[in-house]
């Protein structure tokens, strides 16, 4: 049986599962930002996987507990939903195991888990967690309940001990979180591998970014964390099926208080772009802190700072792109070479 494929595989049930969805070496975490820690638990997964020749697999939470136990909390969530999904897929994961965690799931004790989860619904083969990872209702199971149903079950474990960078620094999403929350998108890209991202659909807005000269992305931020308020330089995804295309952009994530604005708005103009973007699903990849919110004394006070912040996340781009960027350009000259 292969351990990759070209497209990953969601499964959100345990129960009454064909057996090519069972029988996998599968990574067990809650896996919120996938960064550099989490990747290298799936690692462990995917040679374990490749040695016993089954699918690979990874299994989280969904919504995630915390927020199931404390639903009115505020948001903290760095990958919700797909976002997640994407990330373990270009891992080349098999399978993502996306469990709905619901009253009757979070009922479970450590060791129905186990059995009725992991060995009658699943079948694992082989089961991956770091050293860290809690089970069960109360959270009472470990790592240690892992390999003594293992050995009683029949299937193998492998405990993953705590991930460094180059610093010493933990890989950590309490760690990286703080960073987006305090508007230090680089650090947190330090640690996720990759930049830190907002993803959802651009929704109608006042269009007072049109009026100015600036046209707008409202884009509905969903479950994300917010990081600081502020200006950003951002590459923007913007999505048509499979395929993303990536713009360069300066996003404001605020609460506008020139308009006395309520709530919390993401908003994003992309450089040299005039196609409508109402319904697209659009990511937004934050690069660079520009500049704290602001109250102004007008539109030609905003529109003067906003060109100011359109040249500064110019220059920050011009230097720093995505790993997986597809910019116009490049598909251009691609196109050129065929």
């Amino acid at each position: 049986m292969s351990t990759t494929s070209a497209i990953m595989r969601i499964i959100r049930t345990y129960q009454y599962l064909p057996e090519a969805d069972r029988g996998a070496a599968i990574a067990l975490g809650n896996f919120d930002g996938v960064h550099r820690g989490h990747q290298t638990v799936i690692g462990e997964m995917m040679a374990v996987a490749k040695s016993l020749n089954v699918s690979s697999a990874a299994m989280t939470f969904d919504p995630h507990p915390r927020r199931f136990f404390q639903p009115d909390a505020p948001l903290f969530e760095m990958t919700p939903g797909s976002a997640k999904s994407r990330h373990i897929a270009s891992q080349g994961t098999d399978i993502h195991y996306a469990m709905p965690f619901n009253t009757d799931f979070s009922s479970l004790e450590a060791n129905s888990f186990i059995e009725n989860v992991l060995v009658d619904g699943l079948g694992a083969r082989h089961i991956i967690a770091g050293y860290d990872f809690v089970f069960g209702k109360g959270r009472k199971g470990d790592v240690d309940l892992l390999e003594q149903g293992g050995a009683k079950h029949g299937f193998g474990v492998t405990v993953v001990p705590a991930v460094e960078d180059e610093d010493g620094t933990a890989f950590s999403s309490t760690i990286i979180r703080k960073h987006i929350q305090e508007g230090r998108p680089r650090e947190a890209a330090t640690l996720l591998g990759r930049a830190w991202e907002i993803g959802g659909e651009v929704m109608t807005g006042d269009q007072r970014g049109r009026q100015i000269g600036f046209p707008t992305a409202n884009v509905d931020p969903g479950g994300y964390v917010m990081p600081a308020l502020g200006v950003y330089a951002v590459w923007v995804g913007v999505t048509d099926g499979p395929v993303t295309v990536w713009h360069k952009a300066v996003v404001n994530v605020g609460r506008r208080p020139t308009f006395d604005g309520e709530g919390i708005t993401v908003e994003t103009h992309l450089f040299d772009f005039d196609d409508d973007l109402y319904g697209k699903i659009l990511r937004i990849a934050f690069v660079e802190f520009i500049r704290p919110e602001m109250k102004f004394d007008g539109f030609e006070a905003i529109k003067a700072q906003i060109a100011t912040d359109c040249v500064t996340a110019r220059e920050i781009l011009d230097a720093a792109a995505p790993d997986d960027i597809t910019t116009p350009k490049q598909i251009a000259e691609a196109g050129n070479k065929r």
